[in-house]
């Protein structure tokens, strides 16, 4: 690729399950791939488990981040004429739709089975230059910056479409368990829904700021009974829980009204109680969430647009990915943190 630099700087998960600096050779995209010189990379929870999950064997090891904007900066043959060299563009969780597969061909393409799932399966955004199938490409509003469209590539997208699943209308009671990097967008996604939304946390600290974010109120799982305070206002129609604590999840059901709905979006491996009279006997349901298409995320991009939803991001360069990883699994970040690249405007050089 002529005028391209030979080389670019990536993350990349060690055999311990850390991550180490290093320098790569910058790859060619094959047929339906661009090459992308990233901007930003958000880090998402779903990154901890990537990385403590990866293959120690895989060579070269697996690059994490699921969050990603940058910039075009070569096509490879047979990519749709709509991609650009120089065109900003983002990619999420899901990294690109096979356009083959049953679910694929009835246009459930975030279903789709044979799609990678970027930072996990195939390589992600901690790194300067990445990869991407033209298919998971996600066109970027001009009015957001890189750093604030990254995070509404996952965290963005995967709750307002929970949202809009919830089967809740204007007006009914909302419920947000977790208000960390998927619970803050959740909470001002919901406020600008018309839900009536209560924000269900531990600890004072997160106050204030659930109710900046757009609560109309918030409880202390800590001092009071989440669901005698939702059952008091009529139950919660929808209760989208960002965690995946299944006993704290099981605590709050009760609150669900009749015919509402728990939409699950914090993935975890232990199994989450339920009694089945409690959902038949009111025709209550769970349904779990998993983001959506590159279509419905540039909806999504748009309607935080429209709406004002940022997310409260922090930033920090490319170098400092381990050290932002570490805060993020302390739950010291509040609420989404960017790993940025540096200037990335002459990369193609």
């Amino acid at each position: 690729m002529e005028g391209m630099k030979a080389t670019y700087r990536a993350m990349q998960i060690t055999r311990q399950g850390g991550l180490e600096l290093v320098e790569r050779q910058t790859p060619a995209p094959e047929a339906g791939e661009v090459l992308i010189a990233v901007e930003a990379c958000g880090i998402c929870g779903a990154d901890a488990s990537d990385i403590d999950k990866a293959d120690p064997g895989l060579k070269p090891p697996r690059v994490p981040g699921h969050e990603v904007v940058g910039r075009i900066v070569a096509l490879g043959p047979n990519t749709p004429s709509m991609w650009k060299t120089g065109q900003r563009v983002g990619v999420g969780r899901l990294g690109g739709h096979c356009n083959e597969c049953s679910e694929c061909r009835r246009g459930r393409f975030n279903l789709c089975r044979n799609q990678p799932v970027v930072g996990s399966s195939c390589d992600g955004g901690y790194a300067e230059m990445m990869i991407a199938r033209a298919t998971g490409l996600v066109s970027i509003p001009d009015v957001l910056s890189s750093e604030e469209a990254a995070p509404i590539l996952c965290a963005g997208i995967a709750t307002l479409n929970a949202l809009k699943k919830s089967g809740a209308e204007a007006g009914d009671n909302v419920a947000i368990l977790g208000i960390g990097g998927l619970g803050h967008m959740a909470l001002q996604y919901a406020r600008r829904m018309g839900f009536r939304v209560v924000a269900v946390g531990r600890g004072e600290d997160i106050a204030a700021d659930a109710t900046k974010l757009g609560a109309h109120c918030y409880i202390d799982t800590d001092k009071e009974s989440a669901p005698d305070v939702l059952n008091a206002i009529g139950g919660a129609k929808a209760i989208l829980t960002t965690i995946a604590n299944p006993a704290a999840v099981s605590a709050l059901m009760p609150a669900l009204a009749p015919e509402g709905r728990l939409i699950v979006l914090g993935v975890g491996k232990d199994p989450l109680p339920v009694s089945t009279g409690y959902l038949v006997g009111a025709e209550r349901g769970i349904v779990g969430s998993i983001t959506g298409s590159p279509f419905e995320n540039e909806k999504a991009l748009d309607f935080s647009v429209l709406t004002g939803v940022r997310p409260m991001i922090e930033t920090m360069p490319l170098e400092r990915a381990a050290e932002a990883v570490q805060k993020m699994r302390c739950g010291d970040a509040k609420f989404r943190i960017v790993l940025t690249m540096g200037d990335q405007s002459n990369a193609h050089q």
